[in-house]
């Protein structure tokens, strides 16, 4: 099970707030089915996915994604998506998306 907390700002000002809850594992090479599926349920278009994204989230469990990552106009500056570290659970898990 892995949670993603997903937050849009506009001016430093929280606009949207929501955390999505999975009972799978955490499958780095599903992470844009993830965005996507977050995306959808939060009525959002769906940022250009960039290898400079997905390596951010690997490497700091933090993406964000501004107004020119996107095709369509959006009403925030800054759509961030954040992987929730259980505190219960010392290890870091791998987020390796490539062998």
């Amino acid at each position: 099970m892995f949670k993603i907390w997903v937050k849009t700002r506009t001016e430093d000002k929280l606009t949207r707030n929501r955390l999505f809850e999975w009972q799978d594992a955490f499958d780095g090479n599903r992470f844009r089915d993830y965005l996507y599926e977050i995306c959808a349920e939060m009525d959002l278009p769906s940022p250009l996915v960039l290898p400079t994204h997905v390596r951010y989230f690997e490497e700091f469990n933090v993406v964000k994604f501004t107004p020119k990552d996107y095709v369509e106009s959006v009403d925030f500056d800054q759509f961030t998506m954040e992987y929730c570290v259980d505190p219960d659970k010392k290890k870091r898990r791998d987020l390796r998306f490539y062998p």
